[in-house]
């Protein structure tokens, strides 16, 4: 890729510090995000797409499926992938837990923050914890996620 293209400057596994946090953009949650969840994933449970089984169960509209919340704290969505485009190898892991309930016209806010750095000798393993809260700024998922990331040194000069 040629440099005038890179969206970010590129960074190496030795380049990051624990406690830099990335933010995605804002995202509300629309029924169409809901009906395309559906589609891509196959889920069929009436509460991501039944507003009137929804409400019989006092919930106030469609109810999101953990997944559909846990894609939004996809790397992609925000600066990380750009500054790692020649460095990373993989997404080797990630691990979550939903903490509360999203429903259809809830905001969510996405962070990925730098929380361990293990040096390996030409690459580093990097886990971000990841978070997502609503409107309310109430948390609605926590977890991280694991990426091997290039060593500068490791890269042979041209």
């Amino acid at each position: 890729m040629s440099a005038k293209h890179q969206l970010q400057p590129q960074r190496w596994f030795e380049d990051f510090e624990i406690g830099e946090t990335f933010l995605s953009p804002s995202r509300t949650m629309t029924e169409a995000l809901f009906a395309a969840f559906q589609l891509a994933s196959a889920d069929n449970h009436p509460s991501h797409y039944d507003i009137e089984y929804c409400r019989a169960r006092g919930m106030p509209a469609l109810q999101a499926h953990g997944f559909q919340t846990l894609i939004q704290t996809a790397a992609g969505a925000g600066s990380f992938p750009h500054m790692v485009e020649e460095s990373m190898l993989g997404f080797i892991e990630q691990g979550s837990r939903f903490v509360a309930p999203v429903y259809a016209g809830d905001t969510l806010y996405t962070s990925l923050c730098v929380a361990q750095l293990d040096a390996q000798r030409t690459t580093g393993v990097i886990t971000l914890n990841s978070t997502v809260v609503n409107q309310r700024d109430e948390t609605v998922l926590e977890g991280w996620q694991k990426y091997l990331l290039r060593k500068s040194r490791a890269v042979p000069a041209n």
